[in-house]
């Protein structure tokens, strides 16, 4: 972890239309005054489950995920969260501490604002809270739908739906390096890591997808939709 230096005013920074584009002068320099941008390399803990919430967190660059560790003290990954995606809403007003952890798959630079000067400007600003809502709404609604569908398909079309978030909603790519490990994976979508290394050589053998270590190429895109919706 390493807090960066030359920052980007929040007056000028090409993300502040994401939630802070309606804020005035004087509230825009108030949260300008009390935020930091911090750099985690590949694999850092960002925060951890249980620990305070003392900020806002978006994402500027890189990949992270959220997780959580279930009763067998396994990981369960609840989201995989990109740039432009606000990475702690799902807890900041409704607990004191971190409900879920969350880790750098890549580089990865994150916005913190101090959590008391973000809630002095809700306190005044009655749209800029509206617009919060919104926010946090958005990212409960997206959970549940991405779990919703998973849940809902068998191993290949649950195998299917992965790469094809990875390719649509990640990296706008057919060729992408997979940021996570197959056991991850396995966490990500409930399914066994050997049914995960199954289903992908199963994949590649028919010629849908190409693997070449972490890089992931669909070949077929068109027979992956198929299969996700099938389920």
């Amino acid at each position: 972890m390493k807090e960066l230096a030359n920052t980007i005013h929040c007056k000028t920074c090409v993300y502040k239309n994401l939630l802070f584009g309606n804020l005035n002068a004087e509230d825009l320099y108030y949260i300008n005054k009390s935020k930091r941008e911090i750099e985690f390399k590949k694999g850092e803990l960002i925060s951890e489950e249980g620990a305070e919430i003392k900020s806002f967190l978006y994402l500027k660059k890189g990949l992270v995920k959220l997780f959580k560790k279930n009763p067998l003290f396994k990981d369960q990954i609840i989201s995989i969260a990109k740039p432009r995606d606000f990475i702690s809403l799902l807890s900041i007003f409704s607990q004191s501490t971190y409900k879920y952890s969350i880790t750098a798959l890549e580089d990865t630079v994150v916005c913190s604002v101090d959590l008391d000067a973000l809630k002095t400007v809700i306190s005044r600003n009655g749209e800029f809270a509206i617009e919060i809502l919104n926010k946090m709404s958005k990212m409960y609604d997206d959970i549940i739908e991405t779990r919703f569908e998973i849940n809902r398909k068998h191993l290949r079309g649950r195998i299917a739906y992965i790469l094809i978030y990875f390719s649509n909603h990640i990296y706008q790519s057919d060729d992408f390096d997979i940021p996570i490990s197959r056991r991850e994976i396995a966490e990500l979508i409930e399914m066994t890591t050997e049914n995960v290394i199954r289903i992908l050589s199963e994949f590649r053998k028919d010629n849908i997808i190409k693997i070449d270590g972490k890089r992931i190429y669909l070949l077929e895109p068109e027979r992956l939709e198929n299969i996700c919706k099938l389920g």
